[in-house]
């Protein structure tokens, strides 16, 4: 392994064991984001961005030629977390899918909201994918429920519903004429634009489907058109099947490869814009590459801390890119061996790779108002306000008074002239304030529904502890199901958890 440093970062470069006779491609890594304050759960691409979000409640917009974050970035429309995002074909719109029960469709030039989806029942909307021509917007939820969207007008097209489950996955086919979704029950079902379920295919993946998504070639032949479908799951195998279609409308399914690179739940798999490669993320905290084709497996790559949650492919650059519960992104790029950057091969099952992010991590301490000036110093270093440094100590900014900031102090006291500098720093402020800055939380002390450190947790009747004002208005609004389980709530009273209360408290006072 040979170590250089590339145009966005210091890269770490391996080969992986593969067929002689074959092109020698490497994977680099170039690039490590680490903007979220939670778990990142999807990331997407377009021809020019690349869009990232989270269970902090926001999506985040980088540019692909340097991966510096767009002006109007992060987007902050959702009321919780965000667990699906996907750009139009051609790059003008995003659309970012919730707990809260919306498909927010937003503007890229702008980053501003063009139209809010809200999905029959209100119920967590856990994916949404755009179909090829972008005339259709496809969102399933927690309930096993489909809204099939006309995306010109905007409007419901279609509804459909698998019962008993919950909607976790979706994938358009090339021609956009159909789409496959996978629930945790377990199947891969099709679908016309009609709703009308062409085929079935059951218990593809034992403990539920996590991922799926279509090669981007349409195959010909002998009255059918095939396609290639890839899908994971909890059995910690990736699948790659035939999905053909014949003349008559008959459908059906025939798996080609399992792949069992991975050795814990696979949770996202992609394929590469030429669909030559096959991606995947797992809970064993590795990224898997492998030869679509032949299903042989090229790499590992064993960079993320956490479960990889998410995975990518550029549709223009050899780039892909993969998100995990350890909050980061990190950013590849597949490469011709003969570019001059040669290296040792190593055996797949060592390809490991470190590299130094993009930006450092934000202060390890949780409670912003217990920063002290220096703490509010290196806060703006690593935001990239080094500018206002001096300016803030010699104001004596702690962390107190960082989050009472406001425009009129920030110019009248602050003296900081410039609009756009006072606005940035104010909406690093609300960042800060929104979630947890820390990245030890034990997690049993975040809310499940807010991602943020309890003050008053309570439990409900399913069993689980939440923020007392979060549960009472999901309650209020979601009739009256469980956030956690989605099956309705015996009843509305709560408990307060004095216990965990007590411990929270204990941990807040130690750190």
């Amino acid at each position: 392994m040979r170590l250089y440093t590339g145009d966005t970062g210091t890269e770490s470069v391996c080969r992986g064991n593969r067929d002689s006779s074959r092109p020698t491609q490497m994977v680099s890594l170039i690039c490590t984001l680490q903007d979220h304050r939670d778990d990142v759960n999807w990331c997407a691409f377009s021809p020019t961005l690349l869009a990232t979000c989270s269970a902090d409640k926001t999506v985040r917009i980088y540019n692909t030629q340097d991966f510096s974050e767009v002006p109007y970035s992060p987007l902050s429309g959702h009321g919780y977390g965000v667990h699906c995002c996907c750009f139009s074909a051609c790059g003008q719109y995003l659309a970012s899918c919730s707990t809260d029960g919306s498909t927010v469709v937003w503007s890229t030039d702008t980053g501003e909201i063009e139209a809010v989806l809200e999905h029959p029942g209100r119920n967590p909307v856990r994916v949404c994918a755009f179909s090829p021509d972008s005339s259709h917007l496809v969102s399933g939820a927690s309930d096993g429920t489909l809204g099939l969207w006309d995306f010109r007008t905007k409007t419901l097209h279609r509804t459909g519903a698998v019962n008993d489950t919950t909607m976790v996955a979706c994938s358009f086919t090339p021609c956009g004429q159909m789409f496959v979704t996978g629930s945790t029950y377990g199947d891969l079902r099709l679908w016309d634009l009609d709703m009308n379920q062409l085929h079935a295919e059951k218990n593809t993946h034992d403990l539920g489907v996590t991922c799926c998504c279509f090669g981007p070639k349409i195959l010909s032949g002998s009255g059918t058109v095939q396609f290639r479908l890839a899908s994971c799951g909890q059995d910690s195998t990736l699948k790659i099947w035939t999905v053909s279609r014949s003349n008559t409308g008959s459908c059906k399914m025939q798996l080609l490869h399992t792949l069992t690179g991975q050795s814990a739940p696979v949770l996202s798999c992609a394929f590469s814009a030429d669909g030559q490669l096959l991606v995947s993320g797992s809970v064993d905290k590795t990224v898997t590459v492998y030869d679509a084709s032949q299903g042989t497996l090229l790499y590992i790559l064993n960079q993320h801390e956490r479960y990889v949650t998410a995975c990518a492919f550029s549709p223009s650059t050899p780039l892909f890119a993969t998100g995990s519960m350890d909050k980061t992104v990190n950013i590849w790029r597949v490469e011709d061996g003969h570019s001059g950057h040669e290296g040792k091969s190593l055996p797949v099952e060592t390809a490991t790779f470190s590299c130094e992010g993009r930006k450092l991590l934000c202060h390890s301490r949780l409670l912003v108002s217990d920063w002290s000036e220096e703490d509010v110093g290196a806060w703006l270093c690593e935001e990239g306000l080094q500018v206002l440094v001096e300016n803030f100590k010699a104001n004596n900014i702690d962390g107190a008074e960082l989050i009472s900031l406001t425009k009129e102090t920030l110019a009248s006291e602050l003296n900081i002239e410039s609009v756009g500098l006072r606005s940035k720093v104010l909406r690093k402020v609300e960042e800060l304030k929104a979630g947890c800055v820390c990245t030890g939380v034990p997690d049993e002390y975040l809310c499940p529904i807010t991602r943020e450190l309890m003050k008053d947790p309570v439990i409900a009747a399913d069993g689980y502890s939440y923020e007392r004002e979060a549960i009472e208005s999901w309650i209020a609004t979601k009739n009256r199901s469980s956030p956690m389980t989605n099956l309705p709530l015996q009843t509305t009273l709560l408990t307060p958890n004095r216990t965990l209360k007590m411990a929270i408290g204990r941990w807040r006072t130690s750190q």
